[in-house]
């Protein structure tokens, strides 16, 4: 199990992003949040093993609308009762 925090930037709001990453998250039994972040960037916490992480990162490529410039990763301690994947506002 792994948790990753992750920074994304690009044309990342205002184009259904964080809607899309929730619906993929959901889609692999991901657990974690998403929410924008003021200065246009998008952060998230997934949290799940490294094979169904690594999916999720290739789903991404598949996010419409959006364009990812960068992504910022870092891996973080695990939630332990964290139960489904959450649009934050």
């Amino acid at each position: 199990m792994k948790r990753y925090h992750i920074i994304f930037k690009g044309r990342v709001q205002g184009v259904g992003f964080r809607f899309q990453v929730k619906m993929l998250a959901d889609s692999l039994n991901i657990t974690g949040t998403v929410k924008n972040l003021y200065d246009g960037s998008v952060e998230a916490y997934v949290q799940a093993d490294r094979i169904t992480l690594y999916k999720f990162f290739e789903g991404l490529d598949n996010i419409n609308f959006a364009r990812i410039e960068n992504k910022f990763i870092e891996v973080v301690d695990i939630k332990l009762n964290e139960t489904d994947f959450e649009i934050i506002y």
